[in-house]
């Protein structure tokens, strides 16, 4: 009996896993040092610690069950000639072996992959659950990790290289130094977390830190090698921690964590939808209606009325004895399959007995975006079936929607159409070594006319109330054209600023092909004309766009004026859907500061809609000549507010995360580009959100 009951408990260990504690680094741990655990699939941390002159700031995101990435902005006093060092560092861990009855999980992570290299060090390290509560953890490392207490690196001996490490710290950052990784000495670290409670946590370690230039710079003295935490759960999502460390110093830090996979309200508070109307079958054969005046109109003035109700709106409408065909724009559904099935529900309120099939084109920006045709039996059959989602998905048939009836009928006050809107914005930079974090508060009048399907005029102007991102006074140090390092003097002289006032077209040149041009101030540094093709099939994984832009740098005043800088950019782009909610998109081309390269991007992308991402650019320009940072890469983030608010609405909160704006491998800032506009509503994200077709 005490054997199965041992055996019952290791093998629910590596369900439960480690408290989900955090270290001062950001990553899950201990105290400073790493364990092998991993945060749930999907999980966004941020963690927030001091102690001893260093204030470090990390988000991390757990890319996949088995791989996580940090970025880090940390503050450190005095230690970079005596003034302060602003560092920016990216990590990356993998686990390679999961926790089993017998063995432990075991991680391989590298810090500072991607940085000045004052964190660098990677590391393996093993975690061994005793029991759900009791983890201990051990592991070997190099870099920061090897630096107390080290001997002589055991890769010696497959090759003498591995003997010596060259200097980690090269004050810029930005370019990844493979060349140092588990190179010279190398030192052990351990320790133990007890999770006392289901909210307390407890944790101690050997750390092989010297920290040997914040002691050189008499941040703080190192009187011992072991490290004490406390970690208590203050609620859901937030954990406060208090430290002791290396026998001198105390030291505190706060995680925030969310999961786009967990939604932030359960249920939603979505308006029922309409049920389907089920018909009597002898009525299906009835074509009698065809005949009534004014039918049609009738018909088509309904279901705009019910289809309002749902936050859609009824472009154009075909009926015919046996077929409908309806154009909507959905204004509300965060998942396109949301609003073609409410869309196929009206339609059965609505619709005489004999229209057996449904024809429902998700229209955006004036184009048909795909064509998803419903059988109303169909429909009828599986309202209340278990397997209801899949087996409508398998019924349908989605196909590509280029080719438009010829008897449609528009809806009347679309085209052409004026609107407007007032309201207050809210803009933020970050890293600025002066001030980490600007904002700058005012009021945005925006307004657009629609002259007809897919022509619109659209323009915005910002008049800054409150801020402090107009007062960075910092010159760009820039050796090449400065087509974005002069940022601060458009924040500081543009106000009341035009940020966009463009002609824009987006047509369907063809079956499987999208087009746009726009024309105008593009955005507030640029202006000119930008012209997109993209050839996107309706079930594929793939899609292939090509644009190209000729360009004016505009006044730094953002009205109507022009600098004397223009330029010719232009790029190829392959999209690729990789399946399992990963995108890659790969694109090659002229930059804004006439170099040449590539950019690669990848994402990952949640069924409710959130966005994590990261890209990274390459070009011609020379790490000397492009400054601090040495290439461009950033973060991306793309949250979906009904995830907060319940009710559901395609609003979202969009931000890049950019260490530093610099002048390499820039691209103009464009609204409306194809690709994000016509996603959604393809494979295989459509297939993705059909479980929210029913709903």
């Amino acid at each position: 009996m005490r054997k199965i009951f041992a055996g019952l408990i290791l093998s629910a260990i590596p369900a439960l896993g480690m408290a989900q504690s955090h270290t001062t680094f950001g990553t899950p741990g201990l105290v400073e040092m790493p364990s092998a655990e991993s945060a749930p699939d999907g999980e966004i941390g941020t963690t927030v610690s001091y102690f001893a002159g260093g204030l470090r700031t990390t988000l991390s995101f757990q890319i996949t069950p088995r791989l996580s990435g940090s970025f880090r902005y940390a503050t450190i006093e005095r230690v970079f000639n005596g003034a302060p060092l602003y560092d920016r560092s990216f990590d990356l861990r993998y686990r390679i072996l999961d926790e089993g009855r017998y063995l432990p999980a075991v991680a391989v992570g590298f810090q500072d992959i991607i940085g000045t290299g004052i964190y660098a060090g990677e590391y393996v390290v093993a975690t061994k659950h005793l029991t759900p509560q009791l983890a201990f953890s051990g592991g070997i490392g190099w870099g920061r990790f090897g630096s107390f207490n080290g001997f002589s690196n055991p890769l010696g001996v497959l090759d003498s290289g591995f003997n010596t490490r060259p200097d980690g710290f090269t004050g810029t950052g930005g370019i990844v130094e493979a060349g140092r990784w588990f190179r010279g000495d190398a030192a052990f670290f351990g320790g133990v977390s007890w999770k006392a409670t289901p909210k307390l946590t407890l944790k101690a370690e050997y750390s092989s830190d010297a920290y040997t230039r914040e002691i050189g710079s008499a941040l703080f003295q190192r009187k011992s090698p072991y490290n004490f935490g406390i970690d208590y759960e203050l609620t859901k999502g937030v954990n406060l921690q208090g430290f002791y460390l290396y026998g001198s110093e105390v030291g505190a830090a706060v995680t925030f964590k969310l999961n786009p996979k967990e939604p932030n309200i359960v249920g939603g508070l979505d308006k029922a939808p309409q049920p389907v109307r089920v018909r009597v079958p002898s009525n299906a054969a009835d074509l009698g209606w065809t005949n009534l005046p004014n039918a049609a109109a009738n018909i088509r003035k309904a279901t705009s009325t019910m289809m309002e109700r749902d936050g859609l709106v009824l472009e154009a409408m075909s009926i015919k004895s046996t077929t409908a065909t309806v154009r909507v724009r959905n204004g509300r559904y965060t998942a396109s399959a949301q609003a073609v099935g409410r869309t196929a529900r009206i339609l059965t309120q609505v619709l005489p007995d004999s229209v057996e099939t449904f024809k429902i084109v998700p229209v955006a920006r004036g184009i048909a975006l795909s064509q998803v045709t419903l059988k109303r039996t169909d429909l009828e059959l599986l309202e209340h079936d278990v397997n209801q989602s899949k087996l409508s998905y398998q019924r349908a048939n989605i196909s590509d929607a280029a080719a438009r009836d010829s008897d449609l009928v528009f809806s009347k006050g679309l085209y052409p159409r004026f609107r407007w809107n007032i309201g207050p914005y809210l803009s933020t930079s970050y890293f600025d070594p002066d001030s980490p974090i600007r904002a700058e508060v005012g009021l945005e009048a925006s307004a657009s006319y629609n002259f007809s399907p897919g022509l619109v005029l659209s323009g915005t102007v910002r008049q800054r109330a409150v801020g402090n991102k107009h007062t960075a006074t910092r010159v760009s140090d820039s050796t090449i054209r400065r087509v974005r390092s002069d940022g601060n003097i458009y924040e500081r002289e543009g106000s009341p600023a035009i940020t966009e006032l463009t002609l824009g077209y987006h047509f369907r040149p063809g079956k499987n092909l999208y087009g746009r041009v726009t024309l105008g101030y593009l955005e507030r540094m640029y202006g000119g004309i930008s012209s997109e093709l993209l050839w996107k099939p309706v079930d594929s994984p793939f899609a292939l766009g090509a644009e190209i832009n000729y360009l004016k740098q505009r006044d730094f005043n953002q009205l109507f004026g022009f600098r004397d800088y223009e330029v010719l950019t232009g790029h190829l782009t392959a999209y690729w859907n990789m399946g399992n909610g990963f995108h890659s998109e790969a694109s090659v081309g002229r930059y804004l500061g006439g170099d040449v390269g590539g950019t690669l991007k990848l994402e990952r992308v949640f069924k409710n809609g959130w966005r994590v991402g990261a890209y990274a650019t390459l070009t011609d320009t020379d790490f000397d000549d492009f400054g601090e940072g040495s290439f461009d890469k950033g973060l991306v983030f793309t949250v979906p507010l009904d995830s907060f608010v319940g009710t559901p609405q395609r609003k979202v909160f969009s931000t890049v995360l950019q260490p530093l704006s610099r002048d390499g491998g820039a691209r103009v800032k464009v609204k409306g580009r194809l690709y994000e506009t016509i996603r959604s509503n393809h494979n295989p994200e459509l297939v993705d959100s059909w479980g929210r077709f029913w709903r």
